[in-house]
C-alpha cells in the first residue's frame, strides 16, 4: 500500500554513545534519519528440527523492506533491557506466546555511513507452531544450515543480519567465547 506510514517511526528509543550508556532519547523515526547510535536485538531462532526461521520483511519495514532476514528482533525501547526487547521481539515477529528467554551470545556495534546501533545477538528453540506478525513478515520458512548458506548468494538481505550472522559464524569458529 504506497499511502501507508512505515512502521513504528514515533517509537522512542534510548540513545547511546561508543561505550553502550545511554545518553537521550528520541523517536526512532528521527534516530534513523539523523543517524543516532541506540540498540537493536537479533535472535536467532532454530525449531524442532534445528533448522533457521528465516523471513522477508514486509515493504512497510522502516529499513531494508521486503529484504531477507535469518534473524527475528528489532530496536530495543526507550528504559527497556536487551533481554526484555528479545523475548517481547521474538514472541511478536513469530506470533508466539510462552517462547523460552533466549539465550544471550555477544553484543557488537554495528556501523555503516547511514545506520549505527549497538547489537545484541541471541538464540532460541521454538517449539511452538509459528504465526508471524503481518506487519513485520511477508514470507517465512525454517531452513538448514545448508540451505541458508545455499541462500546467501542468492537472495537480498538486510545488511546487519549479514554482518550479524557473519560475527555469529566467527564466534562459533572462535569455539563461543563467554557472551557479552
Amino acid at each position: 500500500m504506497t499511502d501507508q506510514q512505515p512502521l513504528s517511526a514515533d517509537e522512542l528509543l534510548d540513545i547511546v554513545d561508543e561505550n553502550d550508556q545511554v545518553v537521550g532519547q528520541a523517536p526512532r523515526g528521527e534516530a534513523y534519519a539523523r543517524r543516532l547510535r541506540h540498540r537493536s536485538t537479533f535472535i536467532l531462532v532454530r525449531d524442532e528440527q534445528d533448522r533457521i526461521f528465516v523471513h522477508r520483511r514486509t515493504a512497510q519495514k522502516l529499513i531494508f523492506p521486503s529484504h531477507y532476514d535469518m534473524w527475528v528482533g528489532g530496536v530495543v525501547g526507550a528504559g527497556e533491557s536487551y533481554d526484555e526487547a528479545a523475548l517481547r521481539e521474538a514472541e511478536e515477529e513469530l506470533g508466539v506466546s510462552g517462547l523460552p528467554r533466549p539465550v544471550p551470545l555477544f553484543r557488537f556495534l554495528y556501523e555503516t555511513p547511514e545506520h549505527t546501533w549497538w547489537s545484541a545477538l541471541y538464540e532460541v528453540r521454538c517449539t511452538l507452531p509459528v504465526n508471524p506478525q503481518a506487519e513485520e513478515v511477508a514470507w517465512h520458512t525454517f531452513l538448514t544450515d545448508e540451505e541458508l548458506e545455499r541462500r546467501l548468494p542468492e537472495w537480498q538481505w538486510v545488511p546487519d543480519g549479514l554482518e550479524a550472522f557473519r560475527r555469529l559464524r566467527d564466534w562459533e569458529a572462535a569455539g563461543r567465547p563467554a557472551a557479552g
